[in-house]
Parts: structure tokens; C-alpha cells; sequence
């Protein structure tokens, strides 16, 4: 038996909160997450009514297995003190902060909210990749998210197919998020009509160790999907390496190494077979509890 769990979030999907339609459409929606937009996608004059679109939205709608997390202006915005405020009574995952660049902006969030929720974090200047360790320590981060957008910005660069002007931004959040065992997920991708260079982006993201990926349109849900979830031959794998190794402990001495497959099998392997099989494993439950 599996003794892993987790918290698929493959694709997040950017859902502007200003939208009635998207809004309603996003409940059936392949998304692993919804990340209800109150800042970026949401122009100044439309704040309020985003914001009472989406406090009325998580109390009448029903979004099923979906991640509800609301992506909240900045604190130091003319909005972001009341976002929070607003979401203090209602029922979501998390909140997503945006430019979070220190421990002391999650605390401010906290202390509007007035409880402890879990926080997700956008990493998208160069002071928030400086800091990122911190940040994701912080005891109620659940999620680090990249501003790829925000972040080529602010570094001056035009952003390339290859990514490579973010190689060592991407590189140290995704450091940053295992030693602190926190998720994720790979910056959006703008180009819209190129679904090559989309699935190329979303494969580098997993080479280098994103959880998933987010994304601004629902037809890039599918891809993200696919991308982030072990494929057959990663799964039947996975299970051979974990059937042979209880196989080789069922008389109650761990072997230092096996071979399986042709290839050496240490305890690390085997850790890294549960949690292919624990991604799939939650993705069944969830499909079988719809």
C-alpha cells in the first residue's frame, strides 16, 4: 500500500473575478486549481464588483474537486486591504498573494484575514527570488507560484522559447520549494496559438521540477494535465520498483540495493515510485468520488 498522499495541481488556471461567465463556466472546468484573479486580470474600475462577484461565487457555487484559491491585490494597494477583508468570511483553499518578496507581507495578509489560511505565494522580482527561502519556510505557505511575466520585467529581458534568462530564478524557487516541502507551479505561458512551443514549455517545466504549471486559457488545461501526470511507462515502473522491493522486505531486513529493470534500486527510488503512484493514485479517488 501506498503511504503517500497528494494534492494534484497540475494546471492552475487564472480565472479573472470581474467575469459572471467565466466564473460559472470554471465549475466545469479539467483544472486542478482555480485561481480566481482579483489583481492582474482585473482592471482599476472593475475591482469592486470582481470582488463581490467572486465572495458571492465561492458561497453559491460548487466547484467540485477544484483547488479554490483567490489570487488578492497587494496590500500596499488601494485594494488589497479590502480583498482581504472581504474574503475573511468565506470558505476557499487559500489566497495568493502577489510580489510577495518577505515573511512580513504574509503576515500582514494574515492579520487582515484574521485566521490562518493556507498562502500562496507569486515569485516575480528579483527580491522575491533572493528571499524565496524564507518565504517558502513560512509556516502557512503552501504554494510558491512564478510571475514569469512580472519577473522578465523587472530583470529587462525579452523571455525566449529556451527560458534560458530565467535559468537561475527557476532553478533556486524550485530549491527553495523541496527544502521546504512546498509545491510549485511553472509560470504562464502567453503564446496562445503556438501549442508546440506550449507542450515544450510545460516539459521543461517538469525537467526542472514544477508540480504543474499555470495557465490563462482553458484550452492549455489538457497539456498542463498530461505533462505534470506520470505516463504509463512511468507508472508501470513505478509499481514494478515497488512490488519488488516490499517483495525483497517482507521478512523484515531493508536490502541496501536492488536491481530491477536492469537498473540499481536504492531506498531513494522507492520513495520516488510512491509519490508517482500516489499522484495517480488521488487523481482515481478523485475521479471515482465525482
Amino acid at each position: 500500500m501506498n503511504d503517500i498522499t497528494i494534492k494534484p495541481r497540475r494546471s492552475a488556471l487564472y480565472m479573472p473575478c470581474s467575469n459572471q461567465r467565466a466564473l460559472e463556466k470554471a465549475q466545469g472546468l479539467a483544472a486542478d486549481v482555480l485561481l480566481f484573479d482579483l489583481e492582474d486580470a482585473v482592471a482599476p474600475d472593475a475591482k469592486d464588483e470582481a470582488r463581490a462577484n467572486i465572495v458571492k461565487a465561492l458561497a453559491e457555487r460548487d466547484y467540485g474537486f477544484r483547488e479554490k484559491i483567490v489570487r488578492v491585490n497587494s496590500v500596499d494597494t488601494d485594494w488589497g486591504f479590502d480583498d482581504l477583508k472581504a474574503l475573511a468570511g468565506s470558505t476557499f483553499d487559500g489566497v495568493c498573494l502577489p510580489k510577495v518578496e518577505s515573511e512580513e507581507q504574509i503576515n500582514q495578509a494574515l492579520a487582515v484575514l484574521g485566521r490562518d489560511v493556507p498562502i500562496w505565494t507569486m515569485i516575480e522580482t528579483p527580491k522575491g527570488v533572493i528571499n524565496v527561502e524564507a518565504i517558502a519556510a513560512h509556516p502557512q505557505v503552501a504554494a510558491l507560484v512564478m510571475g514569469t511575466n512580472d519577473l522578465a520585467k523587472e530583470l529587462r529581458v525579452t523571455q525566449s522559447e529556451s527560458r534560458a534568462e530565467f535559468t537561475y530564478a527557476l532553478g533556486k524557487c524550485v530549491m527553495a520549494a523541496r527544502a521546504f516541502t512546498v509545491d510549485i507551479l511553472d509560470g504562464v505561458y502567453n503564446q496562445l496559438d503556438n501549442a508546440d512551443g506550449y507542450a515544450d514549455v510545460c516539459l521543461h517545466g517538469k525537467s526542472l521540477g514544477f508540480d504543474g504549471k499555470t495557465v490563462i486559457h482553458p484550452k492549455q488545461l489538457d497539456v498542463a494535465n498530461s505533462t505534470f501526470m506520470p505516463d504509463k511507462t512511468e507508472l508501470a515502473s513505478a509499481r514494478n520498483i515497488i512490488e519488488v522491493w516490499n517483495a525483497a522486505t517482507s521478512g523484515g531486513q531493508e536490502p541496501g540495493v536492488l536491481v530491477v529493470d536492469g537498473k540499481l534500486v536504492e531506498a531513494l527510488h522507492v520513495e520516488s515510485a510512491k509519490r508517482v503512484v500516489a499522484i495517480v493514485d488521488s487523481l482515481d479517488a478523485r475521479d471515482t468520488a465525482k
